[in-house]
Formats: C-alpha cells, sequence, structure tokens
C-alpha cells in the first residue's frame, strides 16, 4: 500500500515536471527589464525568451517578434535552447515510461519485477532531466547577475530574472523528487522480494520435519527382538 502512494506521488510530480519543463521552454520571461537609474519608463517591458522577445505597454499590448537567427543569441541562451529541447523530450519519455510501470497497468504484463526495473528508469531519467532544467537556468540567471553588478555593461541593456527562472528551479525540484520516489519504489519492492525469498513458508517446514524423522526400518525391530 506504501509503494503504491509512493507510485502515485512520483506519477503526479513527474505529470507536473513535465508540463513546468515545456511551459519553461516556451515562455518569453527569461530575461525581463530592470527599472534602475534612468531606465524609469515604467509602462514598457521588456521580455526575453529563447525563441522570441517580446514588449508589453501598459500591460494592455503585447508584441512578440521571433528570432531571426540562432547566431544572434548570446550564448547563453543557444545552450538554453537545446538544452530545455532535451529536457521536454526526457520528461515525456520518462512520465510514459512510469505509466506502464504502474502496478495497476496491464499492458507490460504482471511481472512485478518488470515494471518495477521499469519505473527506476523512469526515476533515473527524471532526475537527470531535472538536473538537465537546473543547468541552463543557473547559467541564464548567473549570466543575468553578472551582468547587472556590471559597470560596464549600459542600464538599457540590463535585466533582471524573469519568471520563468524560478519556475525552472521550481520544476527541476519536482522533478528530481519524483525521480527520487520512483527509485524508493524500486527500493522498496527489492526489499519486499528478498525478505519474501528469504522466510520459508510453514508448509515447507512441516514437510521437512515430518521427512527428516523417519520410521524405525525392519532391520532394527529385529535387533530388539
Amino acid at each position: 500500500m506504501a509503494t503504491h502512494a509512493l507510485e502515485i506521488a512520483g506519477l503526479f510530480l513527474g505529470g507536473v515536471g513535465v508540463v513546468g519543463t515545456v511551459a519553461v521552454t516556451v515562455m518569453p520571461q527569461w530575461r525581463v527589464s530592470a527599472f534602475i537609474e534612468n531606465n524609469i519608463v515604467v509602462f514598457e517591458n521588456f521580455w526575453e525568451g529563447l525563441w522570441m522577445n517580446c514588449v508589453r505597454q501598459a500591460n494592455i499590448r503585447m508584441q512578440c517578434k521571433i528570432y531571426d537567427s540562432l547566431l544572434a543569441l548570446s550564448p547563453d541562451l543557444q545552450a538554453a535552447r537545446g538544452l530545455m529541447c532535451a529536457a521536454s523530450v526526457m520528461s515525456f519519455l520518462a512520465f510514459m515510461m512510469a505509466i506502464l510501470g504502474m502496478k495497476c497497468t496491464r499492458c507490460t504484463g504482471d511481472n512485478e519485477k518488470v515494471k518495477a526495473h521499469i519505473l527506476l528508469t523512469a526515476g533515473i531519467i527524471f532526475i537527470i532531466t531535472g538536473m538537465v532544467v537546473l543547468i541552463p537556468v543557473s547559467w541564464v540567471a548567473n549570466a543575468i547577475i553578472r551582468d547587472f553588478y556590471n559597470p560596464i555593461v549600459n542600464v538599457a541593456q540590463k535585466r533582471e530574472l524573469g519568471e520563468a527562472l524560478y519556475l525552472g528551479w521550481t520544476t527541476a525540484l519536482v522533478l528530481i523528487v519524483g525521480g527520487a520516489l520512483f527509485c524508493c519504489v524500486f527500493c522498496c519492492n527489492e526489499k519486499s522480494s528478498s525478505y519474501r525469498y528469504s522466510i520459508p513458508s510453514h508448509r515447507t517446514t512441516q514437510k521437512s520435519y515430518h521427512t527428516g524423522k523417519k520410521s524405525p526400518s525392519v532391520y532394527s525391530r529385529s535387533q530388539y527382538v
């Protein structure tokens, strides 16, 4: 019963991680405007994402433009685009494998050992996906903070951390926790199976006791006579 609850919790966190990974990938709020010093034009917000940049005016109108060239992006955004696309595919693959490894799923048969290994593989992929999400998010955040405190960078070009970065950190944590739960399910199943095979049954013990207690032979009876 405990392992079943862990499976449900891991699958839920994995599903949330898949949605969060895709959302972080497509969101344009990786870099947002920094209203500091002379840059006090607060009715325009500039957003920079992996695929487009947007300008939002007075919370009413928003215009977005897709990047014309990949080479025009900064190195951190170029790497983030590739890593986030890979993370989206890996999270979806791990989620589908987790569904196949659930005990309530019948398409993979009734072999619990095979399902446990499928869940372990899904958990490992979830953990790796969380690390893959964490790398570009932290890399972009580090670049934003470095440029923000760099006096050489123009004030108009300085940016702040966007909502996509915070969502990315949360998504990475959710993916890692979900993968850890699936790994715990595998460990619990292994312990229960080893414990089941190590303890002999009561019927086997009685049978061995009766077979070990042999009746006296005819030769031994003749000696007493």
